[in-house]
């Protein structure tokens, strides 16, 4: 048991991100991307109610990812340009799998909706935690794709929200360690009100 948990602290240590652009193949094989999927769901998820879904996006359904970005992009700035554009197929195209989590709470529920994006957060970790596991990279991404109507609507439904991007494949390169906190910065006592 002392092993395991050595093993599991020393996988859950060298996590780390991976830049989408500077991915490479291998990705992960449709039984692997099942079982980090599987994985990804055993989070916390008060009430059961399981709210957020994974929505695959297939290396033949990158051109139609590009085309509705550049839709998206076109809505929301008319001033964008050719390299706009260009950053745009780019992020269509990189990685090599790719997976929209949108979150989807249960609206009306004893369970807030607060809980229900933390569980859908939750999840967004344990993928890429099991994607590492598996012996890969992911890269979570947001930004403005995650926030457009256009993009939200392709993906979304009525009360739900786009989490992120992730993308999944190899290193092209070494990841590097970034600066991580300082412990003592943000792990503090409680001060009890008696005390």
């Amino acid at each position: 048991m002392l092993n395991d948990l050595s093993s599991t602290l020393s996988l859950l240590k060298t996590r780390r991100s991976g830049r989408p652009r500077e991915m490479v193949g291998p990705g992960p094989s449709d039984d692997e991307l099942r079982q980090i999927l599987e994985i990804a769901m055993r989070v916390p998820d008060h009430g059961k109610l399981a709210p957020w879904r994974f929505v695959v996006v297939g290396k033949d359904q990158r051109n139609a990812l590009a085309n509705l970005l550049h839709k998206a992009l076109d809505a929301e700035d008319a001033q964008a340009g050719n390299a706009h554009h260009e950053k745009e197929e780019e992020f269509a195209h990189q990685g090599e799998a790719l997976i929209v989590l949108v979150s989807s709470p249960v609206q009306n529920h004893k369970i807030p909706v607060w809980e229900q994006e933390l569980s859908a957060g939750a999840a967004a970790m344990n993928l890429l935690t099991a994607a590492h596991a598996a012996g890969y990279v992911g890269g979570w991404i947001t930004g403005w794709r995650a926030y457009s109507p256009t993009v939200n609507a392709a993906f979304a439904g009525p009360g739900e929200r786009i989490v992120g991007f992730i993308f999944l494949g190899t290193p092209g390169r070494e990841l590097e360690e970034r600066p991580r906190p300082d412990p003592g910065h943000v792990v503090r006592k409680w001060a009890s009100p008696a005390d």
